[in-house]
């Protein structure tokens, strides 16, 4: 039921003032090829990690100033947000982060196949796919003093989509994947290995549906989001219809799944942001659809993101909905951390409302959340990520 512990040994380090055991850190440390901050980014504090899940715990507060603390992991996964310690307080805190890397297992001789995913050419310098766990600490005044990473067997959920889930690597882009991990108890990771530009399809052929195979095991969970790139017909080379080939590969991803034990969850795409007055015009319902009769057909739970999302934008409304969107709202597709967090937060209350056996890894604090009463994003916060040049999504 458990996936494999990560091979590796326990972690200790200590940061700051009154330090409490473990390698200690100079705030000059430059990542050595074992550990330190990584060149030019004060902010990112990578350890060395073989492919595997990880419980990071971590020590929080300083003897002299309350201190606020915002820890996102890998390609800026949310892991702590904004945790607030008084002043000559320390609290611990722990969440579980996924590590991995681009090899895959060769096939044997004469078999198809290949030795590593086909990685893009940006995707080739992301924290995603590298050597090391890398831990983004953030706030106006961060307080961590101590981290320890230790190597964990816990079940372990595997995101599979395209730009709207994957973990967008820089501000002010994100999807609702890389927020996910913050309404979880640290007793289960997240995988995220979905991507900009995928489709069932190239998923397929660049051998990522591969890797999440070679990786899964008995007990996992699956989630299956795509479509959005899928019903391009100007992309001939994996244009899937909605009503033909789109739904055999949903069966396929679901087969392939429960040989191995794992729990297929159907996620529907959530919609761009198009108007007629003050609703929604649906530019995916057709696959929306087919992603509910798929689910009926072959008793697979479906979260219907696509109606959350449009009671999201329409309780909004034309003048407020940029404010979930990318690129200061010209982007109709791609979320900003506020969008992001409150699609993740629509995927967990789904989880919670449908008593899936998930549901009891979810946080036990979370309350109710409704998709037509979004909080205000005028007082939505959230402590962004050290400036990078924007990455504009492909497919966008």
């Amino acid at each position: 039921m458990l996936a494999t512990p990560a091979v590796a040994q326990v972690r200790s380090f200590a940061f700051g003032p009154g330090k409490t055991g473990g390698t200690t850190v100079p705030r000059d440390q430059i990542y050595n090829g074992d550990h330190g901050y990584e060149p030019g980014r004060p902010t990112l504090f990578s350890v060395r990690a073989a492919p595997g899940n990880y419980r990071v715990t971590v020590t929080l507060g300083l003897p002299r100033t309350a201190t606020e603390t915002t820890i996102k992991a890998e390609n800026r996964r949310l892991m702590l947000d904004a945790v607030k310690v008084p002043a000559g307080r320390r609290v611990k805190r722990d969440f579980i982060v996924n590590v991995r890397d681009a090899a895959l297992v060769p096939p044997p001789l004469n078999a198809p196949g290949g030795a590593s995913v086909l990685l893009k050419p940006r995707e080739k310098t992301a924290f995603t796919w590298d050597d090391r766990l890398t831990l983004e600490i953030l706030g106006a005044t961060p307080g961590v003093t101590a981290i320890r990473i230790e190597p964990v067997t816990v079940p372990t959920v595997f995101l599979l989509g395209d730009s709207t889930v994957t973990d967008q690597p820089t501000e002010p882009g994100a999807s609702w994947g890389q927020m996910l991990t913050a309404f979880f108890k640290p007793d289960i990771a997240i995988a995220n290995h979905a991507e900009s530009g995928e489709t069932m399809k190239s998923f397929i052929s660049e051998l990522r549906f591969a890797k999440v195979l070679e990786l899964v095991k008995p007990g996992d969970v699956a989630m299956i989001q795509f479509g959005h790139n899928d019903q391009k017909a100007q992309w001939p080379q994996t244009y899937a219809a909605a009503e033909t080939t789109y739904r055999d590969y949903l069966r396929t991803f679901i087969a392939e799944f429960r040989r191995r034990g794992v729990t297929p969850i159907l996620v529907n795409s959530p919609e761009r942001r198009n108007w007629n007055g003050a609703k929604i015009t649906p530019t995916l319902a057709d696959y929306a659809a087919a992603v509910r009769a798929v689910g009926a057909a072959e008793k697979v739970p479906v979260i219907d993101l696509n109606a959350a999302s449009i009671r999201v934008y329409e309780a909004l409304g034309p003048e407020r909905a940029p404010l979930a969107f990318s690129d200061g709202g010209k982007d109709a597709t791609h979320h900003d951390n506020y969008g992001a967090w409150v699609l993740a937060r629509a995927v967990a209350a789904e989880i919670a409302a449908a008593k899936l056996p998930l549901a009891g890894h979810l946080r036990d604090d979370l309350g109710t959340f409704d998709p037509g009463r979004p909080p205000d994003p005028a007082t939505f916060r959230l402590t962004a990520s050290a400036a990078q040049p924007y990455v504009k999504p492909d497919g966008n």
